[in-house]
């Protein structure tokens, strides 16, 4: 049986992740499932939620160097021949890992996957439906120049064989808002990705989150990011460019008007 590695990093999100953990919990089909928490010492209930949940999760709660510091101490305590994360306030969809497992079965030279991915505000309700089907649309088709163009890749619905940590490394712990995006880079070329034509997720952004407040920074860091895996190409990072401006322009129209 086939076992699947879910981590995720925690501070101070009492609020949402009693939800997340339900999630990741309530998951059934033909695998073995290994959960673990890393929470970077919070001082709300999230430690006296994780506690409810016994021996059904793993769990460590102490100071950390951020986000992507607390993703690596998971993924090295991860024990699965699959393996993701997903963040505190975000959430999978019924049947994700299943769809998941048995796309690695039928697939077994890929080395990761993503899927489609709801958008959903503080209180769950669906937003930004352009967004979606506008990422849905880019991301149908891996392609690593394209990848270069754009991060069309939901974060959430990630998955990767144990191989790819072991060959391509962990997080970059210096990356605080593009951690994920610069390890598709790093992994992208060598490990072409596959799309699953499934809702796999829920991402959750609000005023607080890091996409919901630091969104101007997290794509120019998204833009730094591409210029350093492209290698001397020109194209991809041209039109990269072109979609930063059009992206903040968009967000900002958002924010603003809805």
């Amino acid at each position: 049986m086939i076992k699947v590695s879910v981590v995720t990093p925690s501070y101070n999100q009492a609020q949402f992740i009693e939800e997340t953990i339900k999630s990741i919990l309530s998951q059934k089909g033909n695998f073995e499932l290994e959960y673990i928490i890393i929470d970077g010492g919070s001082t709300d209930r999230t430690v006296e939620i994780i506690k409810k949940y016994g021996k059904k999760i793993k769990w460590v709660s102490e100071k950390d160097k951020g986000q992507a510091d607390g993703i690596n101490k998971g993924w090295k305590m991860a024990t699965g021949d699959i393996i993701a994360y997903l963040n505190s306030d975000d959430a999978y969809e019924p049947g994700a890992i299943q769809a998941v497992v048995e796309f690695f079965k039928k697939h077994p030279k890929i080395g990761w996957v993503y899927g489609k991915c709801m958008i959903v505000d503080e209180n769950g309700k669906e937003v930004r439906r352009f967004i979606k089907w506008y990422r849905h649309l880019l991301g149908r088709k891996y392609n690593y120049n394209k990848l270069l163009t754009e991060n069309f890749v939901a974060q959430p619905t990630v998955f990767l064989r144990r191989k790819i940590l072991d060959d391509c490394g962990y997080l970059d712990i210096k990356q605080h808002l593009v951690m994920d995006y610069e390890y598709w880079l790093r992994i992208g070329r060598k490990y072409p990705a596959r799309f699953i034509n499934k809702y796999l997720a829920r991402f959750r952004i609000y005023k607080k989150s890091k996409s919901g407040s630091m969104f101007v920074q997290q794509f120019r860091d998204e833009l730094n990011t591409a210029k350093k895996y492209a290698k001397g190409e020109k194209w991809p990072i041209l039109i990269h460019t072109f979609n930063f401006y059009k992206i903040i322009i968009s967000y900002k129209i958002i924010n603003r008007f809805l």
